[in-house]
C-alpha cells in the first residue's frame, strides 16, 4: 500500500507542473559543424622558407623549413623593417666562388630586425694568414640598419666578417663565429660569444661581457670601450684585450700588450715581446712579458705584480705594493 502510495503522489505532482517545463525547443541545429581551435597561422602567422636566394620584403616572421644552399649571391636578402627570422636550426651555405655575397644581408636601414637559431656555413680557410676558398664573404651584415638582435647562430668560413652589425643599437648574443678574414663579431653589445680565427678582431663592441676573441692580425682578440669578463688572445701585433675599461680580463699578445686599457682592475696579461698589462690605472693586475714589460701602469699601479724575462717587470710612475720580479722597477714612488 505504501509503494503504491508514493507512486500516485509522484504522478499527481508532475501533473500539476505548467506545461512550458515541458518544451523542447528547435533541435535542429543553426548551421555545419565549425572548428573551435585557432590554426598556427591564427596564433602566429609565419612565412616559410624553403629555397635560396630569398628575399623578405615584406615585415612579419619568417622562418627555414630545410637546409639551403646558393652557388651565387646572397642567401637571403631582408628588405623590409620589423622581421624576425629563425633559422629553425637549420644552415644556409654557399659554395659561391667569389666570395662577395652574404649568408643574411639587411639591405639599407632597416629596423627592428631579430635573427636566431640556426647555422651558416661556407669554405673559406686561412692558410698561415692568407683567408681564401669558396662560399660567403661575410655571414650576416646589418649594414646602417639598427634594432638588430642577433642569438645562437654559429657562422664558419668567411672571407671578410662572420657577424657584422655595427653600432647602431645592435645586440649579440650567445654565437660563435670561426674563420673570418675581417672582424669575427661586431656589434654594439656582445655578450656570452666566441670567435676565433680571424683576420682582423675577434669581438669588437662598445659593451663585450663573457667572451672569448681570438685574432690572427693586427687587430685585437677581444676590443670593447668596456670589457668585462673577457678573455683574448692575438697572435700577431695587436692585443689580447683592448679597452677603455677593462674589468676581470685576461689577455695573450704575441707582439702587443696582453691586457691594454685606461683602466685596468682585476686582468692578467701575458705577451711575448710587448707588455703583458698596460694601463693608465692598474689595479690588482698581474702581468708577463718574454721580453717587454710586466706590468706598465702610465700613471699608478696598486696591488700588482710584474714579471718580464728580460725587460722591465714593473714600471709605473706611482707603485704601491708591488713586486717586478727582474728588479728593474723603475720611476717607483711608494704612495702614503
Amino acid at each position: 500500500m505504501k509503494t503504491k502510495f508514493a507512486l500516485l503522489s509522484l504522478v499527481s505532482a508532475f501533473s500539476l507542473q505548467p506545461p512550458a517545463l515541458f518544451a523542447q525547443g528547435n533541435l535542429t541545429p543553426p548551421g555545419a559543424p565549425v572548428p573551435t581551435m585557432k590554426t598556427l597561422d591564427q596564433i602566429e602567422a609565419r612565412t616559410p622558407i624553403s629555397s635560396a636566394p630569398f628575399t623578405i620584403s615584406t615585415g612579419g616572421s619568417y622562418y627555414l623549413t630545410t637546409n639551403i644552399t646558393v652557388s651565387a649571391g646572397n642567401g637571403i636578402t631582408i628588405t623590409a623593417n620589423n622581421v624576425t627570422l629563425d633559422l629553425n636550426g637549420f644552415t644556409i651555405a654557399s659554395t659561391d666562388p667569389a666570395t662577395a655575397s652574404t649568408g643574411i644581408l639587411s639591405s639599407g636601414a632597416r629596423t627592428n630586425i631579430s635573427i636566431f637559431n640556426g647555422h651558416i656555413s661556407s669554405g673559406v680557410t686561412n692558410n698561415a694568414g692568407i683567408y681564401s676558398g669558396s662560399g660567403f664573404g661575410s655571414g650576416i651584415n646589418s649594414g646602417s640598419s639598427c634594432n638588430v638582435r642577433v642569438s645562437d647562430v654559429s657562422v664558419s668560413g668567411c672571407l671578410y666578417d662572420g657577424i657584422y652589425l655595427g653600432n647602431g643599437s645592435t645586440v649579440v648574443h650567445s654565437c660563435l663565429a670561426s674563420t673570418a678574414g675581417g672582424y669575427g663579431i661586431s656589434a654594439h653589445s656582445v655578450s656570452d660569444s666566441t670567435a676565433l680565427n680571424c683576420g682582423n678582431y675577434g669581438i669588437a663592441a662598445f659593451s663585450a661581457v663573457n667572451c672569448y676573441g681570438e685574432s690572427a692580425g693586427a687587430g685585437a682578440g677581444v676590443g670593447a670601450t668596456t670589457a668585462n669578463n673577457c678573455r683574448g688572445y692575438d697572435y700577431s701585433s695587436g692585443d689580447g684585450v683592448g679597452a677603455d675599461t677593462a674589468i676581470n680580463c685576461y689577455g695573450e699578445s704575441s707582439g702587443g700588450s696582453g691586457v691594454d686599457a685606461g683602466t685596468v682592475q682585476n686582468c692578467s696579461g701575458v705577451s711575448s715581446s710587448g707588455i703583458g698589462v698596460y694601463g693608465f690605472l692598474v689595479n690588482n693586475c698581474k702581468g708577463f712579458s718574454g721580453s717587454g714589460t710586466g706590468v706598465y701602469a702610465y700613471d699608478i699601479a696598486i696591488g700588482s705584480y710584474g714579471f718580464s724575462s728580460s725587460g722591465t717587470g714593473l714600471r709605473a710612475y706611482i707603485a704601491n705594493s708591488c713586486d717586478g720580479n727582474t728588479a728593474n722597477i723603475t720611476y717607483k714612488y711608494n704612495m702614503p
